[in-house]
């Protein structure tokens, strides 16, 4: 599978050897990307190599993100971009986040799932200070996606921020699936 990295350039899949062995330069280079416009995720995992297979390279960054202050914690939820929010309207969205997106329609929907969206995502924000994080991977329709939106907007605090960086990890899980070969 091609893709790009955080430099721009075009990649196919990385072997995980070739991660384990590699400078911090190239390392987030290529793994920079996996968690949204946070690279730092990549430049502390480095430390943590070597990696067995890509199960234990997640929980490295994983680990990475439990350590982090709240403020970096908050930091990495709020570089997340919106269910059909302003970067999918602009064409921004990282190419992670609108193949992500799009599986499930959300870079084409109609005017009214469009503004339900907007209206639950406005109400979220309002709330919490950071987007509604949904892992899409993990749903088959965009129906128990945005039943999931509005379950968020129920919770307290504490609890979003836990369950967002729980969806974040199972965004990166799935993104570092597709990247990184164990063999």
């Amino acid at each position: 599978m091609e893709r790009t990295n955080v430099l721009g350039y075009h990649i196919t899949a990385m072997k995980l050897s070739f991660l384990n062995s590699s400078d911090p330069n190239a390392f987030v280079s290529y793994l920079g990307g996996v968690f949204e416009h946070s690279s730092w995720v990549a430049e502390r995992a480095w430390k943590k190599r070597p990696f067995s297979d890509v199960n234990s390279l997640h929980a490295g960054m994983m680990a990475v993100v439990r350590e982090a202050a709240d403020i970096e914690k908050l930091t990495l939820i709020r570089a997340h971009p919106e269910l059909a929010g302003r970067e999918a309207v602009q064409g921004t969205l990282t190419a992670d986040s609108s193949g992500e997106q799009g599986r499930l329609g959300f870079t084409s929907l109609t005017r009214e799932e469009f503004l339900q969206i907007a209206e639950i995502n406005r109400r979220y924000r309002e709330k919490f200070g950071f987007p509604c994080i949904v892992a899409l991977r993990l749903h088959a329709t965009r129906g128990s996606v945005i039943a999931e939106m509005q379950r968020g907007l129920e919770q307290d605090l504490d609890a979003e921020i836990g369950r967002a960086l729980e969806q974040i990890g199972e965004i990166t899980r799935g993104r570092l699936e597709k990247m990184v070969e164990t063999v």
